[in-house]
C-alpha cells in the first residue's frame, strides 16, 4: 500500500522511508506483547530516538529537520499499519511539536525547547482533558498560578496518554484564577516540574498501549513557559487540524493493516481452492474501496492545511474549521467501517485471536476513534456553524 501523501522527493524522502519503515518493523514485532500486557511500546519509541523521528518537525534552525505535517502524517500512516498504539502516541506527540514550532518561535526559552526536542528527541504528551469537562478542549478549570516570575498548576487531569513515560507534558489551563474557562494558555512542563499522582487506570477494549491513566498533575516553572500566543489561535490554527490530521494519518494506518490481512486470506483460500474465491470476497471489494476513498479524504485534507498555513484568512474561515473539524468525525468513521469490511472478509479467521488473520486488535483499536474527543461532540458544537456555510446549489459550487 502506497503512502497516504508523498510530501518529500528525491533522496531525502528514501531516506526518511527507510527510517520509519525501520521503527514500524519495531514497533510490528512487539504490538502483540504491548496490546496483551496493556503497556507503553517503550521498543517502538527506543526505535523512534535511535531513528531521529520524534523531532523531524523542529525546524532545520534549531537542529531539527523541518519536516512537512504531510510527512509526519505519513509516519503516523506507516506505524499505524504497525502498532495501533505506537502509531497514536506519535500522532499525540506531533500534535504537540507542532504546537510548539508554530506558537513559540519567538520566545527565547521555547527555542532552546525545540533544541532539546531535537538533539534529545523528548517525547510530549498532552493534558487537555480535565475533571467534569471531559474531552471541551476548549474550557479549563484548573488556572496558572503566577508568584513573580514562576508558575503553578494543580489539574485533575482525567486523561493523560502515555503520561508517566513522557519527558514533558503541554496543558491547557486558565490565563489566571479571574479568567473565564475559555481564557486558556498552553504551558509545557519539563519532566523536573511536575508529579503526577494517579487516580484512574487504563484497562480498555482497544489502543491498550496508550497507557491513557488518569492523574492529579502539580506542576511548577517559569512564566516563560507558557507559549506566547492565546490558546484560542493555537487551537484553531495548530491543535486541531494537526491533531486531526495525525489521527486521521494513524487509524488509516490501522485500517490498512486489517485490508492487508483480508487479502492475503482471500488469497490464500483461493490458492487453495483451485481460483475459488471465499464467501466474503464481496467484502474486500468494499474495504479496499474504503480505504481508498479514506486515503483521499486525509489527503485533501493534508492539501487544503498546507494551503491554508500561506493563508490566515483561509485559515480562520468557517469553512475550513469545518473541514477540519469534520475530517475527525469522517475519518474515524471511515476507518471503523473499512475495518468491519476487512474482518467479514475473513469470517471466523479474522474472528479469531489464535489466526494469522486474525483482525481483533485492528478491530479493538479503531473502535477507539469516534470516541476520542466524542464524534457526538464535534458535531453538537459545529451545529450553529453549519447554519452559516449554507447549501452548495450546485454541484462544482
Amino acid at each position: 500500500m502506497a503512502k497516504i501523501l508523498q510530501m518529500g522527493s528525491g533522496e531525502a524522502a528514501g531516506e526518511l522511508d527507510a527510517r520509519m519503515d525501520a521503527v514500524a518493523a519495531v514497533a510490528a514485532t512487539h504490538a502483540q506483547a504491548v496490546d496483551r500486557e496493556g503497556r507503553f511500546p517503550a521498543e517502538s519509541f527506543v526505535a523512534a530516538r535511535s531513528e531521529r523521528l520524534l523531532g523531524i518537525m523542529v525546524p532545520e534552525e534549531f537542529g531539527g529537520e523541518g519536516a512537512s505535517i504531510g510527512d509526519t502524517v505519513d509516519v503516523c500512516y506507516v506505524l499505524g499499519r504497525a502498532c495501533s498504539s505506537t502509531a497514536l502516541i506519535y500522532a499525540m506527540h506531533q500534535t504537540k511539536v507542532a504546537c510548539v514550532v508554530r506558537h513559540g518561535r519567538t520566545s527565547a526559552w521555547h527555542q532552546a525547547l525545540m533544541r532539546r526536542m531535537a538533539a534529545e528527541q523528548l517525547l510530549l504528551a498532552s493534558s487537555t482533558t480535565e475533571g467534569q469537562g471531559g474531552g471541551n478542549v476548549r474550557s479549563s478549570a484548573a488556572a496558572v498560578e503566577r508568584k513573580d516570575a514562576r508558575i503553578e498548576l494543580e489539574r485533575n487531569a482525567t486523561v493523560i496518554s502515555y503520561g508517566e513515560a513522557a519527558d514533558a507534558i503541554v496543558t491547557t489551563a486558565r490565563r489566571a484564577g479571574d479568567a473565564a474557562a475559555s481564557d486558556q494558555v498552553l504551558v509545557v512542563f519539563l519532566k523536573q516540574d511536575y508529579t503526577l499522582e494517579r487516580q484512574i487506570g487504563w484497562d480498555a477494549l482497544g489502543m491498550r498501549g496508550t497507557c491513557s491513566a488518569g492523574f492529579m498533575l502539580r506542576a511548577s516553572g517559569s512564566a516563560e513557559q507558557i507559549l506566547p500566543e492565546p490558546y484560542e489561535r493555537i487551537h484553531a490554527e495548530t491543535m486541531i487540524p494537526v491533531a486531526h490530521l495525525m489521527w486521521s494519518g494513524a487509524w488509516t494506518g490501522v485500517a490498512c493493516a486489517a485490508v492487508e490481512r483480508a487479502e492475503s486470506f482471500v488469497r490464500m483460500v483461493s490458492r487453495k481452492s483451485g481460483g475459488q474465491l471465499p464467501p466474503g470476497a464481496a467484502h474486500l471489494t468494499k474495504a479496499k474501496s474504503s480505504l481508498r476513498a479514506l486515503r483521499g479524504l486525509v489527503s485533501s485534507a493534508l492539501e487544503r492545511y498546507e494551503d491554508a498555513l500561506q493563508d490566515k484568512r483561509a485559515m480562520a474561515s468557517v469553512d475550513f474549521q469545518a473541514t477540519m473539524n469534520l475530517l475527525k468525525v469522517e475519518s474515524s468513521e471511515q476507518a471503523l467501517a473499512t475495518v468491519m469490511d476487512a474482518y467479514r472478509a475473513c469470517g471466523l479467521a479474522g474472528y479469531r485471536n489464535d489466526s494469522e488473520f486474525s483482525i481483533g486488535r485492528q478491530l479493538r483499536d479503531v473502535l477507539s476513534s469516534p470516541l476520542m474527543i466524542s464524534n457526538d461532540r464535534i458535531l453538537a458544537n459545529m451545529s450553529a456553524a453549519s447554519l452559516l456555510s449554507g447549501v452548495p446549489k450546485r454541484l462544482r459550487d
